[in-house]
């Protein structure tokens, strides 16, 4: 089993920055690749930013420029630090962790409980 434990959402200014981190536990020996998605009301799911164990990242092209995915394998945690916040980027943000490896295999996909995030003046 494992947890996903989410933290840094808030109320911030247009402009301004967040951090988010994301933190797995639980009998973890790797996981594959992690990463963040939103959902804004009324819109589907999309993915933000994802990175691999060996650092690889990718972005969704709302956020490029803007918001930088890092992650410390040692600690399963990752991380989104959010800067030149806009109105459009208000949403709750998923963590997922993929391809969880246990001592006993390859566990799956994981979903954290999400943190909301709301950009306005």
């Amino acid at each position: 089993q494992v947890q996903l434990v989410e933290s840094g959402g808030g109320l911030v200014q247009p402009g301004g920055s967040l951090r988010l981190s994301c933190a797995a536990s639980g009998s973890i020996l790797s996981i594959n690749a992690m990463g963040w998605y939103r959902q804004a009301p009324g819109k589907q799911r999309e993915l933000v930013a994802r990175i691999t164990s060996g650092g690889r990242t990718n972005y969704g092209d709302s956020v490029k420029g803007r918001f930088t995915i890092s992650r410390d394998n040692a600690k399963n945690t990752v991380y989104l630090q959010m800067s030149s916040l806009k109105s459009e980027d208000t949403a709750v943000y998923y963590c997922k962790t993929e391809r969880v490896w246990v001592p006993g295999g390859n566990i799956g996909d994981y979903w954290g409980q999400g943190t909301q995030v709301t950009v306005s003046s």
